[in-house]
């Protein structure tokens, strides 16, 4: 298990936060030096799980298939007008990441990027209808051989750290990582209407393992 580069510095810093906070127990406070001990730890341990980045090798490359860019709990599958990119009708799978799942975001499809375009916006909760929306988020568009799919990394109440790596006219891979949300939040996936939903509300997946859906042939 890997720790993600962007909790290097936090990590960094929380872990001298906890060596000086036992220092300085341990110097003027001895009897509180145990259970403040075990506190530090049990913070520091618990940032440590948010960074957490596993080697996650897709179990079979097909273009058809649209794997799920993040971890968590599907809270949207339905037909829906997406209207900042194509302006018209697509299938809405959305992915909401809690704090403790992992937070690495991966390609779903293999393509190249048509769109990147950050928005500045509010924090509303990430199951918030208007998250989608209104809050801080990322969308990416890829090209793919079975046609275009959007991709929107929305910050919520928590994540307010959304970090992207792809740039427009760049070809990507499935699997590979294209993005991180600091203390997790929710990715929304568009796909053509006429795609397959083989996820339910409420279902729990796991990005490059699950598959989302299938996209039609053409």
């Amino acid at each position: 298990m890997k720790i993600h580069r962007e909790g290097y510095s936090l990590l960094l810093v929380s872990f001298l936060l906890c060596a000086l906070t036992g220092l300085l127990t341990k110097l003027f406070a001895p009897a509180l030096f145990v259970p403040l001990l075990l506190v530090t730890v049990a913070l520091f341990l618990i940032i440590l799980q948010f960074f957490r980045h596993p080697n996650r090798p897709i179990p079979q490359a097909n273009e058809q298939l649209v794997y799920a860019p993040a971890d968590g709990k599907v809270v949207v599958v339905e037909k829906t007008t997406e209207t900042e990119y194509f302006n018209d009708q697509r299938l809405m799978i959305s992915v909401f990441m809690s704090p403790v799942n992992v937070h690495v975001n991966r390609n779903p499809i293999s393509g190249k990027i048509l769109y990147n375009q950050y928005h500045p916006g509010k924090y509303l909760v990430a199951w918030h209808p208007k998250s989608s929306t209104e809050n801080e988020r990322q969308t990416v568009v890829i090209a793919g051989t079975h046609g275009a799919i959007l991709l929107r990394q929305i910050a919520g109440a928590l994540a307010r750290r959304i970090k992207n790596y792809v740039a427009v006219g760049q070809q990507v891979n499935q699997g590979e990582e294209f993005g991180f949300i600091k203390f997790g939040s929710r990715v929304d996936i568009f796909l053509p209407p006429d795609a397959e939903p083989l996820v339910h509300i409420g279902d729990v997946v796991k990005g490059n393992l699950s598959v989302l859906a299938r996209l039609p042939h053409g």
